[in-house]
């Protein structure tokens, strides 16, 4: 595409000033929200290269520059790509038919201290279901404490983790989120997520049938709780690294499993992982999502994808009610 019909695309609309919950807004002017159309591929794949650390701020900026033309910056673009979350919240914290809380936990084989954010219908008589939500690879921040109360209100005890405890938890900034997460012993993380689940199956509001749902990183804790929790009832990963071929032999669990289209880094995976899945006979459903991308249900950046994103979310709901309600 033109350069100048690029950036006539990335100045649709106003440039209103920056406003969000749970990040520092950067000093410069901002842009209007966008879709993925919005933006030219190549910049898309490099945000991405950058939201998993293969680049740091600096280097999008100065390898973003050569997309903003036409009075656009490289830094109003990294904010027309970065999550708003107050714009986008679905549920409120301060939403009264839920009761949240903060659970600290012990995982011995992990980080130590630990602590996640539980949520639930308030005034819940009998036990519920539990789903444990797993967040990306920037700590518990304030779309996935939304994402677990969109689970509450759907009937589930939903009880969602933060990797970043041992640190301070989230910082309220994705930048430093993703550097402190990028410090973390991942193996580590890995056993935090197996306690959490213990945790949330021993919880008295509990059922004692959980199931695990991740989104990026979370996905790929997900398929790894699916490896090593034989009791797991469902795993639904959202565009997660898969396990190894020799893993899949333990997974008991049903699976849902979403992917976006255009994410070349997670779907080379896809073969081999199938191909797993069906020799080891588990039982399975796999879902792609045309013109989509790695990141699509979530409805803080302009990678959301509303309709993929709003099938996914049915899906996902009617598969946990099936296998969490038996």
């Amino acid at each position: 595409m033109p350069q100048g019909a690029a950036a006539a695309r990335y100045l649709r609309g106003s440039l209103p000033p920056a406003r969000a919950r749970g990040y520092a807004a950067r000093p410069e002017v901002t842009m209007a929200r966008k879709q993925a159309s919005d933006f030219d591929p190549e910049l898309l794949k490099l945000f991405d290269d950058y939201v998993h650390g293969g680049v740091d701020r600096r280097g999008f900026l100065e390898r973003a520059a050569r997309f903003a033309v036409g009075g656009v910056t490289a830094a109003m673009l990294l904010d027309a790509l970065s999550p708003k979350f107050a714009e986008a919240e679905v549920v409120p914290a301060s939403d009264k038919r839920l009761k949240t809380s903060t659970v600290e936990y012990d995982s011995p084989k992990g980080q130590g201290k630990m602590r996640g954010y539980l949520a639930l219908r308030a005034g819940t008589k009998g036990k519920l279901p539990g789903v444990l939500v797993v967040h990306e690879n920037r700590g518990l921040n304030p779309h996935i404490e939304d994402v677990a109360r969109r689970f509450a209100l759907e009937g589930f005890l939903a009880f969602a983790p933060d990797a970043l405890a041992p640190v301070g938890g989230y910082p309220g900034d994705e930048d430093k989120a993703r550097e402190a997460f990028g410090k973390l012993d991942k193996d580590k993380i890995g056993e935090d997520f197996v306690a959490a689940a213990a945790v949330l199956k021993a919880r008295p509001e509990c059922t004692g049938k959980i199931g695990a749902v991740g989104f990026c990183f979370g996905g790929g804790i997900t398929n790894l709780l699916a490896t090593r929790l034989p009791d797991l009832a469902a795993a639904v990963p959202f565009y997660g690294n898969q396990p190894k071929a020799e893993d899949v032999a333990h997974i008991k669990a049903p699976m849902l499993i979403h992917y976006a289209e255009t994410d070349e880094r997670i779907n080379a995976g896809i073969p081999a992982f199938e191909e797993a899945l069906k020799a080891n006979h588990v039982k399975y459903q796999l879902f792609q999502y045309p013109g989509t991308q790695h990141g699509f249900h979530n409805d803080t950046t302009p990678r959301y994808d509303k309709a993929a994103a709003t099938l996914a979310w049915q899906r996902t709901l009617e598969f946990f009610k099936k296998n969490l309600h038996k």
